[in-house]
């Protein structure tokens, strides 16, 4: 808590805004990203299933999309503790996706992890999954709240926040999608 000094002379108390706002912002609105880019097109999630021999159909990726979306929707708008559990869980199995395909060394062309975009697993999604996991995880032990009632509630230090985290997802994106194209393609002499 912090004092503030409002009209005529009267102090009143404004909370500040938790440090885990912004990553659990973003931790969620990737989510929110990926689920909306797999429901849209879900040939490639569908694939990369079926290329380690897990149930593929375009319905049952599209309602795996849709619980994506919805938990990222829900941590955003709600921030119920258990929510920020299932948005870590989910983290959690995309990471066992993609350790089991790289341990199986299965030609998986995509991870299906954006739907269309054609991205090779890679020890990085791993990483930068179990991060993200590890983030919502410290959102639901702290109990971050509600990212957007934090940062409507601070309207100049929330622009800021929201800012940050809109480019942290697309930092993100471009780490999970274009990093592991990269390093991918074959070293020129």
């Amino acid at each position: 808590m912090r004092r503030e000094v409002g009209s005529f002379g009267a102090t009143r108390h404004a909370r500040l805004m938790s440090a885990l706002t912004g990553p659990a912002l973003t931790a969620a609105l990737l989510l929110v990203l990926a689920g909306a880019m797999k429901a849209v097109d879900t040939a490639m999630t569908a694939g990369a299933l079926r290329a380690v021999g897990l149930p593929s159909s375009k319905t049952l990726v599209r309602a795996g999309a849709g619980v994506e979306l919805v938990l990222g929707l829900l941590a955003v708008s709600a921030g119920w503790v258990a929510v920020w559990w299932l948005v870590a869980a989910s983290y959690l199995a995309f990471a066992a996706f993609v350790v089991a395909a790289l341990r199986a060394g299965t030609m998986v062309g995509t991870c299906g992890c954006f739907g269309r975009e054609d991205t090779p697993p890679d020890p990085i999604h791993v990483v930068i999954v179990v991060v993200l996991a590890a983030t919502a995880v410290a959102a639901a032990v702290r109990d971050v709240g509600v990212p957007l009632a934090a940062i409507a509630n601070a309207p100049g230090e929330g622009a800021v926040v929201a800012g940050l985290s809109v480019l942290a997802v697309f930092l993100l994106y471009a780490a999970l999608v274009d990093l592991p194209r990269a390093r991918r393609q074959p070293r020129r002499s």
